[in-house]
């Protein structure tokens, strides 16, 4: 019986002390074709916010020399 627990602590010991394995990539899963229009959509909404932020820092220029 004491060899039992003396193998049951040992085992213990190892899995505790053991690295736990890297994670895969995402698109190296399951999910990973419903990842690829996700990368898509960001660079898009990148462009979208960048050309966005342009358009309004013109139309405060206009205001600003239309207003004074």
């Amino acid at each position: 019986m004491r060899w039992l627990i003396a193998l049951i602590a040992i085992l213990l010991a190892i899995y505790h002390f053991m690295p736990e394995p890297a994670p895969k990539p995402v698109e190296e899963t399951f999910i990973g074709k419903q990842i690829e229009p996700l990368r898509k959509a960001e660079g898009f909404e990148d462009e979208f916010l960048k050309a966005d932020a342009e358009h309004q820092k013109k139309l405060e220029e206009q205001l600003e020399q239309s207003g004074g």
